[in-house]
């Protein structure tokens, strides 16, 4: 079997995020020099959300990363419905609801869990997945072939020990928070490459190499908007 390949010019949220950034820092600066309406322009801003939705699903790697993209896609088309009128309930009325999803997901994962557990037991031992909202978790793991795996933080956050675990070479972590923070700890024999992107908050690469370290690479990218993300040994 050949070496799967991933293409250079795969679309992600990281990607997206910056690119949002870009666009609105120009129109915020041709609005200042009276060249455009920034007000007409903005107003459009809940397709972002949306944007940043649809790249999460398309390289969601488990469900909390379809279930963090989905929620992005849905506050952003209510939001952009209730900008043009069209729905005349706000969306931070609804965030109840977010309580109810979250808590199905809960018990659906739990359902499924408890009839496909040894199944499973040898993929799901090698990641760590999950979603906070407004509340908080931690993970761990010790698996001796560590492959990553997806975090998303929103008014929330993970702490998460990777300390007994192992990596065969490289592994990725696609994290997201949203006014939320994820903290990881690894052993001092890993590598850390970050490719976050920060917006009003910051990412902390606080770990210390051990002498003859930095063989195996732990890969953490993704956005972090008012939140933090931090890793330490």
């Amino acid at each position: 079997m050949e070496p799967r390949i991933e293409p250079r010019s795969r679309l992600r949220a990281q990607l997206v995020s910056g690119l949002l950034i870009i666009a609105a820092g120009v129109i915020a600066l041709l609005d200042n020099f009276g060249v455009v309406d920034g007000r007409a322009y903005f107003r459009y801003w809940p397709a972002g959300l949306i944007v940043i939705g649809l790249a999460r699903l398309r390289h969601a790697r488990g469900g909390a990363g379809r279930a963090g993209g989905s929620i992005f896609v849905a506050a952003g088309v209510w939001l952009l419905l209730e900008s043009f009128g069209i729905v005349h309930i706000s969306v931070w009325e609804l965030w109840p609801l977010v309580l109810v999803l979250f808590g199905a997901s809960l018990v659906w994962q739990g359902m499924r869990g408890r009839g496909s557990r040894s199944q499973r037991s040898n993929d799901a031992n090698a990641t760590i997945s999950g979603v906070a909202v407004l509340g908080g978790g931690s993970r761990g793991n010790s698996s001796r072939s560590f492959q990553g795996g997806e975090l998303t933080a929103v008014l929330g956050g993970w702490d998460v020990d990777l300390r007994q675990a192992a990596i065969d070479g490289e592994a990725i972590i696609d994290v997201f928070a949203l006014c939320g923070g994820i903290e990881i700890r690894v052993p001092e024999d890993w590598t850390i490459v970050g490719q976050v992107t920060p917006v009003l908050c910051g990412f902390e690469d606080k770990t210390r190499t051990s002498p003859g370290g930095g063989t195996h690479r732990l890969i953490i990218r993704g956005t972090a908007i008012m939140g933090g993300i931090e890793v330490k040994n």
